[in-house]
């Protein structure tokens, strides 16, 4: 998280958050959500669920920080949230332990930070088993480009070079996820003591194989994306999922449009950007690359941001890939198309107004 001094510099204006134009918007994973499995009461505790990390996404940009804080503030919540398939409520491999993964990037370097070059752009992780906060160690590695050169690291060495305090790997056992790996197997649910332990919610993914995401635009202009995620229940020891593969379960850039030479003479050049994360059955993102796919046509066939994140997700389906992705743009364009029951999504604007949504029949705005 951003130290005092950081803080003292982004935030040394009063700003007025009506005027912001910053915006969040985030997922806590997709796939077979459905209603009529969903009591009314535990849809309120996913919806005051999302509701936690938008505020905690919001209050940073709101004040004017960094795009980078403010998706790890959400997705640090959401890791910290049995109900999401992340951080403590990450699924078990078929092994029975949990491998995490997490990645973040950015459009351009955090003005907190211009020491960081622009064709930084990413960190990611995967297999890590220690690190209660995924999504803050891919923060404090992506802003040590000198001593972490790297755009993709695993494992051990990862944790270690990370400086963040570790956990135990009992840390994250709970025992729905831990039910639903032995029942995932063919298992008696009883056999393993634990699996008794503690009055857990209930939750309404069943055999979940999504993740959790942010994406923010701060008042900079710039865009931050942020994936942290478990896999899929009873993967393979190993196994590697979209979330740390750049360009297919998240994307974050910028580009310049240039003058046409057909284009009048008033017209100017513009900077655009997009932030893409994804969220479901991650093989088919990586097969069809579809964060990066996704930006792409926004920027050579010039779609807009909806009509780009519909196509990538329709795609999926055709493959039988279930799942959803959240996309912006630094115009403030918001998607969040779906092809499955059901993607848990939330979004917050300058104006502070918390919009949060679970069923393919919901709309943010």
């Amino acid at each position: 998280m951003p130290t005092s001094d950081e803080k003292r510099t982004l935030l040394s204006e009063e700003r007025d958050p009506k005027e912001s134009k910053h915006v969040l918007v985030i997922h806590g994973g997709a796939g077979t959500i459905l209603r009529e499995r969903s009591p009314p009461e535990q849809q309120a505790r996913y919806h005051a669920a999302l509701r936690v990390a938008l505020q905690a996404g919001n209050a940073i940009l709101s004040a004017g920080g960094e795009a980078m804080d403010a998706v790890v503030a959400a997705v640090s919540v959401m890791e910290d949230n049995p109900l999401f398939n992340s951080g403590k409520g990450a699924v078990f491999n078929s092994a029975g332990f949990n491998e995490l993964e997490a990645s973040l990037a950015l459009s351009s370097p955090p003005a907190s930070h211009p020491y960081i070059p622009p064709s930084r752009r990413t960190l990611a992780l995967t297999l890590l088993t220690r690190t209660r906060n995924p999504s803050q160690l891919a923060r404090a590695l992506y802003l040590s480009p000198a001593a972490i050169p790297h755009p993709f690291l695993s494992g051990t060495p990862a944790e270690d070079l990370g400086g963040l305090p570790l956990v135990d790997k009992s840390y994250f056992y709970t025992p729905a996820r831990w039910r639903e790996h032995r029942r995932g197997l063919g298992l008696p649910e009883e056999e393993d003591a634990r699996a008794g332990e503690g009055d857990e919610e209930r939750l309404l993914d069943m055999m979940p194989k999504g993740t959790v995401g942010a994406i923010a635009l701060d008042v900079r202009g710039c865009i931050a994306v942020c994936t942290s995620t478990g896999g899929r229940t009873n993967k393979l020891p190993g196994r590697i999922g979209d979330t740390p593969h750049y360009g297919a379960g998240f994307w974050a850039e910028e580009w310049t449009v240039q003058r046409p030479w057909w284009a009048p003479r008033w017209w100017r050049s513009k900077v655009r950007a997009v932030g893409v994360s994804g969220t479901g059955d991650g093989d088919y993102f990586i097969r069809q690359n579809t964060a990066a796919t996704l930006a792409r046509r926004v920027q050579y066939l010039g779609e807009p941001l909806d009509r780009a994140a519909r196509w990538v997700v329709e795609a999926l389906d055709k493959e039988h890939g279930a799942g959803g992705v959240i996309a912006l743009d630094n115009e403030g364009n918001v998607a969040t198309p779906l092809n499955c029951p059901g993607m848990y999504r939330g979004l917050v604007r300058g104006d502070g107004e918390l919009k949060t949504a679970i069923f393919d029949d919901e709309v943010l705005e």
